[in-house]
């Protein structure tokens, strides 16, 4: 792919944390996820999503629940939960009282704790993944990471509504997947965080 590089939308910074823009395409897969076939809830018996009021808390209740130890997902809410932010975290279910014990220890309360008893209640993945003959392009949320899929090597960081998507794209673009640091370890805000869960899905992606 002749020409990739890296690039920023410098744009929106009046919202510095990104949150609006963020909010704004969660919302907007969340309605495209909806026009889906239903997911199976099949390999999702024992599971339970965590719902909370904003994609700050369920940000930082995923690194206080990993800090612990436990086997956590951030992922999309299924159209049947209605309250709450455009993104849940899925948890097994057998951990409830232990996770929201962990939770209460730092002053975090979903508002709802809802087991997956049916496929209506599934949640849904937060990445979009798309092939470009060499190369593999995954989306998350306002983010998007397109690597070589022969040698991991990082070609272009796209996406925007940060201040900080300028130093994550310089930082990362030409480097290897295996080598390069962290999104997380670059930046803090939530345009951070989304290119984290992409820089994720991509290395698991390239390793099979």
């Amino acid at each position: 792919m002749a020409g990739i590089q890296g690039r920023t939308d410098r744009s929106r910074l009046q919202d510095p944390s990104g949150e609006r823009g963020l909010k704004s395409l969660l919302k907007k897969f969340r309605r495209d996820t909806q026009k889906s076939p239903k997911p199976s809830a099949e390999g999702r018996q024992g599971k339970g999503i965590l719902v909370f009021r904003s994609t700050g808390e369920v940000i930082r209740a995923e690194r206080v629940l990993r800090a612990k130890g436990k086997q956590v997902r951030v992922m999309g809410p299924p159209p049947q939960i209605q309250t709450g932010c455009d993104m849940v975290i899925e948890f097994a279910l057998m951990e409830q009282l232990e996770v929201k014990r962990i939770l209460g220890d730092v002053g975090l309360e979903p508002l709802e704790m809802v087991p997956v008893e049916s496929p209506l209640l599934s949640p849904v993945g937060l990445y979009h993944v798309k092939e470009l003959g060499a190369y593999l392009m995954v989306r998350a949320a306002n983010m998007k990471l397109t690597v070589e899929k022969g040698t991991g090597l990082i070609v272009n960081v796209s996406g925007g509504g940060c201040p900080d998507v300028p130093y994550l794209a310089q930082e990362l673009v030409g480097q290897n997947l295996r080598e390069a640091p962290q999104p997380l370890e670059l930046g803090h805000t939530l345009c951070g965080y989304a290119l984290q869960m992409a820089f994720e899905e991509a290395m698991r992606r390239c390793s099979q």
